[in-house]
């Protein structure tokens, strides 16, 4: 399981490359302005790290801490964590091939073509996505990059959360934080360690946290909806899972109308232009399916923002 340790050696690591990860910014405001009687609420910024999403931190990890062989790295993605690993190979000029699934948008695929990735669309979701790299993998040798249940991804995905402690000067009483795959929450919520308070978020559409915990193990669920492209993952990774069993306070499902209102929200209020899983936070807050006390900080992880932002008209 992911660690403290684990990911402080990640930040080590990491600051190896001072010029391609970015400190992104912690906003705070008062609960009142978001329409919630609460304290203050910490929004991290993460949508403008290097490749529009956390996962840049991950990727740059993964590469670092492995050989890369002259096939280079491979990686199946419903976007964003392909995106973030043709950034990083860019920056450390090395070759890589990502396999989307068929509901990865094309904002996102002319991203990773922008980025000189190797672009491949494999299946319907991102299950067939992955079993067509990996059978890739296999045929060439590449280094695989799994997107969010590999020790060096979650690892990667915690120095988020050192971050904000460091920029807030503590740990936020609360942190809400989305789920996909479990990389995001594996690496917050061990870096966390139960010293605050996790909330895990998904879609209706996409239980795929909220299904293995209502059952005792890791399950496969049917994903879909409004943030499939992102919080997609048939399965929870075994990695987020372990971690979520011993740090993650609760799991909340939220509707895709709550969470698109919640994107349209930062986008005219607060001029944050995020993709649907980032908003999932804020739609927690704003529809009362999380209540935090009248004192209490909260912080809101704005994950990514690649998506084409015509659809916020």
């Amino acid at each position: 399981m992911i660690d403290r340790a684990a990911i402080t050696a990640a930040r080590r690591q990491l600051a190896r490359q001072p010029d391609f990860l970015r400190t992104t910014p912690l906003m705070r405001v008062s609960g009142r302005s978001l329409g919630v009687e609460c304290g203050e609420v910490w929004l991290k910024l993460e949508h403008l790290q290097v490749g529009g999403s956390f996962k840049a931190r991950g990727m740059l990890y993964r590469l670092l801490a492995s050989p890369v062989p002259d096939s280079g790295v491979i990686i199946a993605s419903g976007g964003n964590a392909g995106i973030a690993m043709a950034a990083a190979a860019q920056t450390l000029g090395v070759r890589c091939e990502v396999f989307v699934p068929e509901v990865s948008p094309e904002a996102k695929r002319s991203r990773l073509r922008a980025l000189g990735a190797d672009v491949v669309v494999a299946g319907a979701t991102y299950a067939d996505a992955l079993q067509a790299c990996v059978a890739r993998q296999q045929a060439t040798g590449a280094l695989q990059a799994h997107a969010y249940d590999q020790p060096e991804v979650v690892a990667g995905a915690g120095t988020l959360a050192l971050e904000i402690e460091e920029q807030g000067g503590r740990l936020p009483d609360s942190l809400l934080v989305s789920v996909g795959g479990g990389g995001l929450i594996g690496g917050v919520a061990a870096w966390v360690d139960s010293r605050a308070h996790v909330v895990a978020l998904e879609p209706e559409r996409a239980p795929t946290l909220h299904a293995a915990r209502a059952a005792g193990m890791p399950m496969d669920v049917e994903v879909g909806g409004l943030a499939a492209d992102s919080l997609g993952a048939r399965r929870i990774g075994a990695i987020g899972w372990e971690v979520s069993r011993h740090h993650v306070h609760e799991s909340l499902l939220l509707p895709d109308e709550a969470i698109r209102a919640a994107q349209l929200w930062l986008w005219k209020e607060l001029k944050l232009a995020v993709e649907p899983a980032a908003a999932l936070g804020l739609a927690a807050l704003q529809t009362g399916a999380y209540r935090p006390r009248p004192q209490e900080t909260v912080a809101l992880i704005l994950c990514g923002a690649n998506f084409d932002p015509a659809s916020l008209a």
